[in-house]
């Protein structure tokens, strides 16, 4: 297998796991009334698996 086959499988990978952190049921659970640090708990869980996709993205392009 050669590493462009490898690096698109890794990024579809990361595609379906990015449309399970940003499905229904799972924003439902962090939709509560409770804050973390005044902040809701549903903007934090948004933004916090945003940064960990462009993470796991920026790792998966620039790995040589």
């Amino acid at each position: 297998m050669n590493q462009s086959n490898t690096k698109m499988q890794r990024l579809a990978v990361i595609f379906v796991f990015a449309n399970l952190l940003f499905n229904y049921p799972l924003l439902a659970l962090f939709n509560r009334a409770s804050m973390l640090g005044g902040i809701p708990l549903l903007y934090v869980y948004v933004f916090v698996a945003w940064a960990l996709l462009i993470g796991l993205l920026a790792l998966v392009i620039e790995r040589r």
